[in-house]
């Protein structure tokens, strides 16, 4: 790596690894915040729901701010943001002080994370893209399975609040790094696309208010059925009108392409499996073998340790091997550690016993998430990586609102919290369908070309234009 190559893939790396650790880190930590704060328990849950809600809805309208503005810029104004609004969390007094620093923080991150993944794409060239990504996927993959047990930790030896300060100092030192060593970079669009904004806005607000409330509210009732009907019409509304638009959000010939759709589908359904894993895992530790936040995150490590060992690893492999490979055996991987821990618990088994399928269950993960993260960007000429990463991101985060929505719906059919037993009822039911939506994300990427890396978007460039993109790229 040059110089600058190594200062953008730290600065976007500690970016997402903050983005990241705030998605999970609250989780463990919940019952300390509804103590100190008397919370409720729907109020409770929208600590957690307000962060993801704000991410999702927004994370197309950042990427797009930053094509047209300035990606730096755009940039260290979300993390700014998100930086104030940790400092906000961390001074709340009430519970609907800190739901809406939560809503803050969601949009600094929904700016920060497309355009981490965009920054990093645009730095390397697609030789040695992979082993960057694999390095940052593996530092966010263990931000996203440590926050579990970083917030054990804070909550049983700390204070809550102390989960939002300590992205404060971090937040600064990254906008401080920013602006010294990174490069201004725009995307293709000459003109912001307004009417793409608001209908993508609200487009995805319908369909993820729909997935938060489903399970509070009935998944039959006027207000879910009524947000998915909204949702899903803007969102057809916005396909259309980006078909036409002059300056499109997102060119849909992307979508054309079957390595940009395959991959993004994987990376939703892996999302998907992940995110319902880990939502329910620490609470089995504590609810049915009888550990506390801290015990409960320590147990966890051998699952979240394997995404930082072997994320770098599959992203070296990627840039020999190409993705197809990886991602489906990674899929496979993630399928049968889960089916694994299910059976386990079902048998009341003990912890030890359960080690050798989180390891697989991690393992499979990280193995997934460097090279379908690669496909996606490499799906595209390098002045569009910003716009795929912003579909990329927003379709995983979808896919963590999904993935949990439906464990917690499932969950809720099977089991309960009343006594262990049915908690383990609920717990083993939970994790099948996530071994499941694995399964199903495994046999998708089997869609992806063989071979080392992927082909641009067909149309999108002649091959002088991207030989010369290429080279501009790699110059950085």
């Amino acid at each position: 790596m040059t110089a600058a190559q190594r200062w953008i893939l730290t600065l976007t790396s500690l970016a997402a690894f903050m983005i990241a650790l705030d998605g999970t880190i609250v989780t463990t930590a919940l019952t300390t915040i509804r103590r100190s704060l008397h919370a409720s328990t729907e109020s409770l849950e929208w600590t957690v729901s307000a962060y993801i809600l704000t991410f999702a809805v927004l994370m197309l309208s950042g990427a797009a701010l930053g094509d047209r503005f300035g990606r730096r810029r755009v940039f260290v104004a979300g993390l700014t943001l998100f930086t104030a609004a940790s400092a906000a969390c961390g001074l709340a007094g009430t519970v609907g002080e800190l739901i809406a620093a939560r809503a803050v923080q969601g949009a600094g991150a929904a700016v920060i994370m497309p355009l981490a993944v965009a920054q990093l794409g645009a730095a390397f060239p697609p030789r040695e893209r992979g082993r960057a990504m694999g390095l940052s996927a593996g530092i966010i993959g263990l931000a996203t399975a440590g926050g579990p047990f970083v917030g054990g930790v804070v909550a049983q030896g700390l204070a809550w609040q102390w989960l939002f300060w300590v992205n404060v100092p971090v937040g600064v030192l990254v906008v401080a790094g920013v602006l010294t060593r990174m490069t201004q970079t725009r995307g293709p669009q000459a003109r912001l696309d307004l009417v793409g904004v608001v209908l993508t806005t609200g487009g995805v607000l319908g369909l993820v208010w729909a997935l938060v409330r489903g399970n509070d509210v009935g998944w039959l009732s006027g207000e879910t059925l009524g947000s998915l009907v909204v949702g899903a019409a803007l969102t057809v509304a916005f396909v259309f009108w980006e078909r036409r638009a002059p300056a499109p959000m997102v060119p849909m010939r992307f979508f054309a392409h079957r390595t940009f759709s395959a991959a993004n589908v994987s990376s939703f359904l892996l999302t998907g499996s992940m995110y319902g894993e880990l939502y329910f895992l620490a609470q089995y530790f504590q609810t049915v073998l009888h550990y506390g936040p801290f015990g409960a995150g320590v147990r966890m490590m051998p699952f979240s340790a394997t995404l930082l060992v072997f994320g770098p690893l599959s992203g070296r492999l990627s840039d020999r091997l190409g993705e197809r490979t990886l991602v489906s055996v990674g899929l496979g991987m993630q399928a049968l550690g889960l089916a694994g821990i299910a059976l386990l618990a079902d048998h009341h088994a003990s912890y030890p016993a359960m080690i050798p399928v989180l390891i697989i269950s991690g393992t499979g993960i990280s193995t997934a998430i460097p090279p379908v993260q690669k496909a996606v960007v490499g799906a595209v000429r390098p002045r569009e990586i910003g716009q795929a990463a912003g579909v990329f991101s927003m379709l995983r985060q979808f896919g963590a609102l999904f993935g949990t929505a439906v464990g917690v719906a499932v969950f809720a059919g099977s089991g309960s919290y009343a006594s262990a037993q049915r908690f383990t009822d609920g717990f083993v039911a939970a994790l099948k369908v996530g071994a499941g939506l694995a399964a199903v994300g495994g046999l998708v990427a089997l869609v992806l070309p063989r071979g080392r890396g992927v082909v641009a978007v067909t149309g999108a460039a002649a091959p002088l234009e991207r030989e010369q993109e290429a080279g501009a790229v790699a110059a950085l």
